[in-house]
């Protein structure tokens, strides 16, 4: 599998040979991954988590969902190259900040949000 780096090199290859990097300015770059999110979520526009758990066996549905989930990486990877910030340790630094806000203890099984997890922690009686 390449790795982060080698498919960026190849997509910022691919934008320079087209002349493309005049149009991708920070917020155009932001507008196309947002507009490519929306395209991946209209995949499950009016499916039931059923239908959906049944699709991923669908060659056709499996095609359509790979490609718009790689729009939207090809367009994080530009976004994070304009704004220079290194996915990687982004999202190590992300999953740690999470996991200070979300402690296993309180958040195991719960869907809140960690200011709700705050709230409710305040709320116990001691034991």
């Amino acid at each position: 599998m390449a790795d982060l780096d080698a498919i960026r090199a190849r997509l910022l290859a691919f934008r320079d040979e087209r002349d493309w990097k005049q149009f991708h300015t920070l917020k155009n770059l932001i507008i196309s991954l947002n507009l490519e999110s929306a395209e991946l979520l209209e995949l499950t526009q009016w499916k039931t988590d059923a239908q959906l758990d049944a699709l991923k066996s669908d060659p056709g549905f499996r095609e359509a969902l790979r490609d718009e989930c790689a729009d939207v990486l090809l367009y994080l990877l530009l976004v994070a190259d304009d704004a220079g910030i290194d996915l990687l340790d982004a999202a190590q630094a992300k999953i740690a900040k999470n996991a200070a806000r979300y402690p296993v203890e309180q958040a195991f099984g719960s869907a809140r949000k960690y200011t709700e997890l705050k709230d409710a922690a305040r709320k116990k009686p001691d034991a």
